[in-house]
């Protein structure tokens, strides 16, 4: 334990910044000016003593994860968290790396060849942080076992494809049986327009805020079966102007309004007693036209600016993907087999993890002591959301 807690130490320290790009061939040259290396036998080549860390030696990284979701749930969490459901993708120019092949990357908005994977982040608003990361694994992988093999993808993930959406219910449930504190789970379209990941949510009594396609189908009162966008213009809506969060050029504002809904099929696509499914609709006020829409779970008479919150909360995780990409490392790994890709982005979460938390930290204990005030907060003034809000709708 002593060895690899001095080779995981240069590994996080590479993560946080000091080696332009997070590789083991340069976060090994850097850390050897840095740091001794006491208990560790000499390593032939300046990268491999990480990718003997990252590869070969003995360590989980489930077990990892767990700390650092423990870690950021400890000093963010808050009963009105919100696990975050997003997919990154990380380019590749060949073909052996575990789940890599040409798939559609939100990053570039086309299909690439790229490996994907599910995150969850934890935000509140106090921070964010990723707590949890699933690997995709797609169907020219699962239909070759001995390609799976070559790349140690586990067994259970070689028998059938695992979808995206799945993989994020998977990681919601996690949270749960951790005693992660939320109210609410948000999620972009990928994974808001899975039905079965809705239902299974709701089977739970978990309340959802997550995107949809303009082609989502709902059937509000007096209408048939209609997509989201022609219901929306049909329907005579409330407009309400409000913020769901601070961007970087002030507050976000935009039109909002929520109509009750029902799915096409009734029956068991009901929502259970003491709750409802709503549509919230996104409206731009600079561009009018520019519409995006949410699916939503809640409890029956919750009111538009607590959808609005969680809507602006959903954004963070893209601030979390910045950060590991930009500070952290996240996309720059020299691994191609299931267990030390998965233990290289874990380290990678755990250190803007760090960063965020000790960022919050210094914030409290410099913020002034607030006045107390007998006033309560003006009636109809938006509830504060999260970090950043994107103008588009996934």
């Amino acid at each position: 334990m002593a060895d690899l807690r001095h080779i995981e130490a240069p590994a996080v320290q590479g993560d946080l910044g000091r080696s332009p790009r997070s590789t083991g061939a340069s976060i090994s040259v850097d850390q050897t000016n840095h740091f001794s290396w006491p208990g560790v036998r000499k390593l032939r080549g300046t990268s491999d003593r990480v990718q003997w860390f990252l590869s070969r030696s003995a360590w989980l990284a489930g077990q990892l994860r767990d700390c650092v979701r423990s870690f950021a749930v400890a000093h963010l969490g808050r009963p009105d968290g919100v696990p975050v459901l997003d997919e990154t993708a990380f380019l590749k120019k060949g073909a052996k790396s575990a789940g890599a092949a040409r798939q559609y990357a939100g990053v570039t908005g086309q299909a690439e060849n790229c490996q994907a994977m599910v995150f969850c982040a934890y935000a509140t608003g106090t921070g964010r942080a990723l707590i949890d990361r699933e690997a995709y694994v797609p169907a020219v992988w699962t239909g070759d076992g001995e390609r799976c093999r070559d790349a140690k993808i586990p067994r259970p993930r070689v028998r059938e494809v695992v979808t995206r959406p799945e993989l994020g219910r998977r990681m919601v449930e996690r949270c749960r049986r951790a005693g992660v504190p939320f109210g609410w789970v948000a999620a972009g379209s990928l994974c808001g327009q899975d039905r079965k990941l809705r239902a299974a949510l709701e089977r739970r009594r978990i309340l959802y805020v997550m995107a949809v396609p303009a082609d989502e189908t709902a059937v509000a009162p007096g209408t048939g079966t209609l997509r989201v966008d022609a219901l929306a213009a049909g329907t005579p809506l409330v407009f309400e102007r409000r913020s769901c969060g601070a961007g970087t050029k002030g507050e976000r504002r935009y039109d909002w309004a929520l109509a009750g809904v029902t799915r096409p099929g009734g029956g068991e696509d009901r929502p259970r007693r003491g709750f409802v499914h709503l549509l919230l609709v996104r409206r731009s006020i600079s561009a009018p036209s520019r519409t995006a829409y949410f699916a939503v779970h809640a409890r029956t008479g919750t009111p538009i600016t607590e959808t609005v919150r969680v809507t602006g909360l959903r954004w963070s995780v893209e601030g979390c993907f910045e950060t590991a990409k930009s500070h952290c490392g996240l996309h720059h790994y020299e691994v191609r087999t299931w267990d030390p890709w998965h233990r290289h982005i874990t380290l990678s979460m755990a250190a803007p993890a760090f960063l965020t938390i000790t960022a919050t930290r210094t914030d409290a204990a410099e913020e002034p002591p607030t006045a107390p005030t007998d006033q309560d907060d003006e009636p109809g003034t938006p509830e504060k959301g999260g970090e950043v809000m994107s103008s588009s709708a996934s």
